[in-house]
């Protein structure tokens, strides 16, 4: 676990991709909110088709898993979560990179989606009679628990205060979290809490698993490797038939598995490359 020094409350640098989540998240509710002032029934279809709903998911609505988190509800509970998101955010990308943290929160979002498609789909199995009962899920705070869990595990030692007033370390305020989430799984907002506790261990896994530079930059290291293989591939095909052509005008000519020309003459110093 890495340590760095104890931290008073501050809020973080409002740059990168910290900036990026945050503007995103408060344009899509001014939209919603200017957009219900102009036409209610619009504005109350266009958000019961960007929540996320298992039901409408299975039904075709693929895109609700990256849209349902940019739906906020309520200003003062669009505030929390926005200045969360700010502080946890930018606290971690001052010790990543911004593809790094974008990664561990869109990982965390579509983790809580699934998590939530999985109950979905445990309740039609386990009890038919919830078949049909809706359960939206919408806000960011799954991408806001894996933030969480990622400054808990990494950064443990780090002090914030709680309530403006208490000190606590990251790695308690995490299980603190933890521990109120799971005391919500008996209580009528179970989903909810559900999904919330899948985003925090698609966060874990994310910790875990992911490249250290971050999943774009591993996706476009991965996108170079097969195109310069497949660069290599045409290099010994074109050799291939190269040696076939100079075969057909009474010479010979070889080349090396990587369709580089071999030089068996050891008088020729010369090469090709």
């Amino acid at each position: 676990m890495r340590r760095i020094g104890s931290s008073p409350f501050a809020m973080p640098d409002f740059a990168g991709a910290t900036r990026r989540l945050v503007v995103a998240n408060l344009c899509a509710y001014f939209v919603l909110l200017a957009a219900g002032l102009l036409a209610r029934p619009l504005a109350a279809a266009a958000a019961a088709g960007l929540i996320f709903d298992p039901g409408m998911f299975l039904h075709g609505a693929l895109w609700q898993p990256l849209t349902y988190s940019f739906i906020h509800s309520g200003l003062w509970g669009t505030l929390f979560e926005l200045l969360s998101l700010w502080f946890l955010a930018g606290f971690l990308e001052s010790f990543h990179s911004a593809s790094w943290v974008l990664g561990l929160y869109a990982v965390s979002v579509l983790g809580t989606a699934a998590s939530a498609l999985a109950l979905y789909a445990a309740g039609r199995v386990l009890t038919p009679s919830l078949m049909g009962m809706p359960v939206p899920l919408y806000g960011c705070f799954g991408g806001i628990f894996g933030l969480l869990v990622a400054i808990g595990l990494l950064y443990g030692d780090t002090e914030f205060l709680l309530f403006f007033a208490i000190g606590i370390k990251a790695r308690y305020m995490a299980a603190i979290y933890a521990l109120i989430t799971v005391a919500m799984l008996f209580g009528a907002m179970r989903m909810y809490a559900f999904a919330q506790l899948g985003g925090a261990l698609a966060g874990w896994f994310y910790i875990r698993m992911a490249p250290r530079r971050g999943m774009a930059f591993a996706a476009s290291e991965s996108w170079y490797g097969l195109r310069n293989r497949y660069y290599r591939w045409k290099r010994r095909r074109a050799a291939r038939k190269f040696e076939v052509y100079m075969r057909s005008q009474g010479r010979t000519v070889r080349f090396d598995g990587q369709g580089r020309p071999l030089n068996d003459d050891p008088d020729d110093k010369k090469r090709w490359n």
